[in-house]
């Protein structure tokens, strides 16, 4: 694995302790262990704190845990401020209530290419299943054949035919944050996320369509670093209309860079 890069890997969470503890779990199982763990957390409780601080202790990691205060869904300035701290070039982000398969590091670690950005997928558990999961503390068969699956079409893992599902390169359309990863210097180019976003919504598609118009490609990535969303209610959709404008403009305005992002986050 020498001659892929050094990655870290930024999980962004908010008071889903026991999801987080999943998500962890996971990271044991990789076949390749990331060479670092960020976890940005958007103002969690003292229960993720103490998570974190036992899972390092039990299995001697040293994972990172950015806090801010609870102000609201802030997610954009807690991404921006994690990848002020990270050591690596390359960064793998995901969200707290992703389960990864066993080989989510190494597909991502592979596929890696400069002048390219990944757009991954996911297969959602459906609630049922998620709710098994999240009573047990275990991560109960997770693919494509297991019970309570939603979407088994993402669940396959078959990277040798990944390259069949192509996409526009310069289109920033359906990138989630929750498989989602570039190069650390792509990202302050543009200066990371913009912290002008307002609740939830649009803020993973806004940097998308920054790096596209920097020149940066999308690279579709299918059957391969495949990951297992957890169930559970929609997030509040108030502002997704003004988010929206945000995105818009930028694809407009051909915008490779907006403030206040990376660059001036401290403080905020």
């Amino acid at each position: 694995m020498n001659k892929y890069p050094k990655v870290t890997l930024l999980i962004s969470t908010y008071n889903w302790p026991e999801a987080l503890a999943l998500v962890l779990k996971s990271i044991l199982k990789q076949t390749v262990i990331p060479e670092e763990i960020i976890i940005a957390d958007d103002g969690s409780s003292e229960q993720t704190k103490i998570l974190i601080e036992n899972f390092n202790k039990e299995h001697r990691l040293s994972i990172k845990h950015v806090w801010h205060e609870d102000r609201g869904f802030r997610k954009s300035i807690i991404v921006n401020k994690a990848i002020q701290t990270s050591s690596n070039p390359y960064i793998i982000q995901i969200d707290g209530d992703i389960v990864l398969h066993k080989r989510f590091i190494e597909d991502h670690k592979k596929a890696a290419k400069p002048g390219y950005f990944i757009a991954g997928s996911r297969a959602a558990i459906g609630e049922k299943r998620s709710n098994e999961i999240l009573k047990s503390g275990f991560l109960l068969s997770l693919n494509p054949f297991s019970s309570g699956m939603d979407t088994r079409f993402n669940a396959i893992r078959f990277p040798f035919l990944s390259f069949l599902f192509s996409s526009k390169s310069n289109s920033s359309w359906n990138v989630k944050g929750c498989n989602f990863a570039f190069w650390k210097q792509d990202y302050i180019d543009v200066n990371g996320y913009y912290n002008g976003f307002k609740g939830w919504g649009w803020e993973d598609y806004e940097l998308a369509q920054r790096l596209v118009n920097k020149g940066i490609k999308k690279r579709k990535l299918k059957w391969a670093a495949v990951c297992y969303h957890i169930f559970h209610p929609l997030s509040a959709r108030t502002n997704t209309k003004p988010n929206e404008f945000i995105y818009r403009e930028t694809i407009a305005h051909k915008m490779r860079h907006r403030s206040p992002g990376f660059h001036e986050v401290v403080g905020i």
